[in-house]
């Protein structure tokens, strides 16, 4: 991917290295740890991840000392990142009163290291990326990268910008309305949520693809580029990840959707870079 590096978004709040002790929940169980909650809720058909993530206010940095070394390392990331939000929320302010005559407002992209507590609670860096619509806010722990090249075995600076870009997607549904809608039909009809939970995912995949056709016409992509973003999308698919537990796959409990359709979605996205093409509550998930 071309980017040209330039120092930190004014987007970003930086909370690494904030904070002290040993880490939330007593040290921190790692990406591993998330691997196992999202297992055992997909095996058990019961969301074991968001009460993990507990309640709480604004963000905050819950854990670890500063690490001038760590941060000395992760320089490169972080401009990196700070490139991608930035041509995100850029392409969305324009493209989002274009395609939905709905005005964009830009999420803030929170990094942390081994926890951090949000308006939607406490969270360890075993969370993942995740964004939480009480305060409008994409949070990572740049480790992430690490185990998505090394665990997930999906490399390569577009498969970052793709977990990026799929978070903001869950933002571009809280600015759309999307997000309260699909909550309160949850509530309503909870034997749904599971249903409901992957159609928000795939549309976010869908978001995140129509980006990556407005950076593909801009140059901002090399060869390889689309082939690391759809390798990524399979790579952390439902079924993908039922099948790494050692488990036998179930369908009935996918929250994120199988990996064909996290990459059929994705690629409808980079395919139409049309917002019109992300409607996946209008018809089946295939």
């Amino acid at each position: 991917m071309r980017w040209t590096p330039g120092g930190q978004s004014g987007d970003i709040e930086d909370l690494r290295g904030q904070g002290g002790g040993r880490g939330f929940g007593g040290g921190g169980v790692g990406i591993g740890g998330f691997l196992v909650l999202l297992v055992l809720s997909l095996i058990f058909g019961r969301d074991l991840i968001t009460p993990f993530l507990g309640g709480g206010g604004g963000s905050s940095a819950v854990s670890s000392a500063p690490d001038p070394r760590r941060d000395a390392q992760e320089k490169p990331v972080v401009e990196f990142v700070s490139f991608v939000i930035d041509d995100i929320q850029d392409t969305w302010t324009k493209l989002l009163p274009q395609q939905s005559d709905t005005p964009y407002r830009r999420a803030k992209l929170v990094l942390f290291r081994d926890g951090v507590r949000s308006a939607c609670g406490s969270a360890d860096a075993a969370s993942g990326p995740f964004y939480c619509p009480g305060d409008e806010k994409v949070y990572i722990d740049l480790s992430f990268y690490e185990e998505l090249r090394r665990r997930f075995r999906a490399p390569g600076d577009f498969a970052q910008a793709y977990v990026l870009a799929h978070e903001v997607g869950h933002h571009l549904q809280k600015v759309l309305g999307i997000e309260t809608r699909v909550r309160q039909w949850q509530r309503g009809n909870p034997g749904a949520a599971n249903q409901l939970s992957v159609r928000m995912e795939l549309q976010a995949d869908c978001m995140a693809g129509v980006w990556g056709s407005s950076a593909s016409q801009r140059g901002l992509l090399e060869t390889g580029d689309v082939e690391e973003g759809l390798n990524a999308a399979a790579a952390i698919g439902d079924d993908r990840i039922q099948r790494m537990s050692g488990r036998g796959i179930q369908p009935e409990s996918f929250t994120h959707g199988s990996s064909a359709q996290r990459v059929e979605w994705f690629r409808r996205g980079l395919e139409s870079g049309s917002l019109s093409a992300c409607d996946t509550f209008a018809g089946g998930t295939r």
